[in-house]
């Protein structure tokens, strides 16, 4: 059977690195194999498969087990840990490139789109957040509880998990399409050599709060959404 990039880094996150090395998006286009990725790319199948092996033979603590976990305890971990993260770094970020705009819009201008750009996602992201929190995770736990309890499951008002999770997809793409400019403009988070302080810290920001997000959309996608779909078909009596 063909893995997909997304089952891939699902199945050892340590992969993950590779793929970010060679700009191959493995949480929001997820669903392409190997061979896909590598002639997209133009790179050696054989290369990037001995770089995958490489890495998941080392020892390393990011290898988390998270297709292991129930779904009620992945659900809780992504709000806790991302959710939080989001709103946390979003002030924070949004102050800097303000202040980063003041300062040295005049050398970058390209600064003005970075900063546009981010507030954009920092208010989308907010709004798919608080969508996750008081529709699909509610729902997720509540399939949960019911096949633990051996209880039917009462049909929720958007007619089957598929549909909000097909519009959470929908603007996990918008973001990946979001940070790929942000990156851009930013040379890849490279500050310019006029850079203070404060510009290296908001770019290494950025970039942290990119590899996040890139995290946090994999952990859906390519591992929550697909087991959520999996549990409603089996609480799900065949008509």
């Amino acid at each position: 059977m063909i893995q997909t990039v997304g089952e891939i880094v699902a199945k050892d996150y340590r992969t993950a690195q590779v793929f970010k090395n060679h700009k191959i998006d493995f949480c929001c286009r997820g669903n392409r194999s190997l061979e896909e990725v590598a002639t997209k790319n133009n790179l050696d199948i054989d290369i990037l498969s001995a770089e995958l092996k490489a890495v998941t033979t080392q020892n390393s603590s990011d290898n988390i087990d998270f297709k292991s976990w129930p779904l009620d305890l992945l659900v809780d971990y992504i709000e806790k840990k991302h959710h939080r993260y989001v709103e946390a770094q979003s002030t924070v970020l949004k102050t800097y490139l303000d202040k980063l705009c003041r300062v040295h819009g005049t050398n970058h201008p390209e600064l003005f789109e970075i900063k546009e750009l981010f507030t954009e996602s920092a208010g989308e992201l907010a709004m798919h957040m608080k969508k996750e929190e008081l529709v699909l995770f509610p729902f997720v736990r509540k399939m949960v509880k019911a096949k633990q309890s051996g209880k039917d499951l009462s049909a929720p008002h958007f007619g089957t998990v598929s549909n909000p999770i097909r519009t959470m997809m929908d603007e996990h793409d918008n973001e990946g399409v979001r940070f790929r400019t942000i990156a851009e403009l930013s040379n890849d988070y490279t500050p310019p050599a006029d850079a203070c302080s404060t510009y290296k810290v908001t770019y290494s920001l950025l970039q942290e709060f990119e590899d996040d997000l890139h995290r946090h959309i994999h952990l859906e996608n390519n591992i929550l959404f697909t087991k959520a779909n999996e549990l409603e078909k089996q609480l799900t009596p065949v008509a």
